[in-house]
């Protein structure tokens, strides 16, 4: 099973480069999953360029940087979904990176790390009611990280107890994603 931590934030200067790193080194002592990081500034996608709708497209993109950020995402079963909050809501790049694809998204499970000055927990709410539009299934877990207090001026340094918290989370991920397996099969 293959399980992308998919740094969510393309902001210079960005947080949760520092999370996504975390998050990965954690996930990384598991043997349940092969976990990678996946760094949405990496595909530079444009904002919704496509000529036809993601979910009439049929994977058949006409922009490279579309065909390219499908064949990432197409080729995992799950996500760690390391979320800024911008205003109350869920980060313009992200969302983009989302609405872009569709059929990529289904029938795989995320989990939603989120960060942000009350933990992201309204940008977190906003992409459970989006993932399920699109089958992408969320697990009930999350974490919740408070740019407030868990950041040393510039250097992350999350509670103790957050590797705990997130164990879990990676847990609730790895099962639901495996039990979504036969689904993914069908197509």
């Amino acid at each position: 099973m293959k399980i992308a931590i998919v740094l969510g934030s393309t902001r210079q200067g960005r947080k949760g480069e520092a999370v996504a790193h975390w998050v990965l080194e954690q996930a990384r002592q598991r043997d349940d999953a092969e976990f990678a990081l996946l760094d949405l500034a990496d595909f530079d996608l444009p904002l919704l360029t496509e000529p036809t709708v993601p979910g009439a497209a049929n994977r058949n993109y006409e922009t490279p940087q579309t065909r390219e950020w499908s064949k990432a995402i197409d080729g995992y079963d799950g996500f760690v979904w390391v979320s800024p909050e911008y205003n109350h809501g869920v980060p313009a790049a992200l969302k983009n990176a989302f609405d872009v694809l569709y059929p990529e998204w289904g029938h795989k499970a995320v989990a939603i790390v989120g960060y942000g000055a009350d933990g992201a927990v309204r940008a977190t709410e906003h992409w459970r009611v989006i993932f399920a539009n699109a089958h992408l299934v969320a697990v009930r877990g999350q974490l919740s990280l408070s740019t407030m207090t868990e950041w040393a001026g510039s250097t992350f340094a999350p509670n103790e107890r957050r590797a705990k918290e997130l164990s879990g989370v990676l847990d609730q991920l790895v099962r639901l994603a495996g039990a979504l397996a036969p689904l993914r099969q069908q197509g």
